[in-house]
């Protein structure tokens, strides 16, 4: 019966399938460039850079500092880890 319902919905089910596979593929493309090191390497770097200047203040850079580096320390976490 299953193989029956597969053919039957396939109108329907098939393109709703095939966005759901496009949505993992780009959310998994997404999550490797938020978690790649050298990424957050670089915009660390072009922040600091930013700060010497004088186009952010001090406490700018210290916010984004922050979320970078706290992207860095998961990045390391998933590199251990085999993800």
């Amino acid at each position: 019966m299953g193989m029956l319902t597969d053919v039957v919905f396939a109108p329907a089910v098939g393109p709703l399938k095939g966005v759901l596979w496009l949505a993992r593929l780009i959310a998994d493309q997404a999550e490797r460039t938020l978690y790649d090191e050298g990424v957050i390497r670089a915009a660390l770097l072009d922040l600091e850079q930013q700060l010497d200047a004088g186009t952010i203040d001090e406490a700018a850079y210290e916010a984004q500092e922050t979320v970078l580096l706290a992207r860095l320390k998961i990045a390391r976490e998933r590199m251990r880890s085999g993800l």
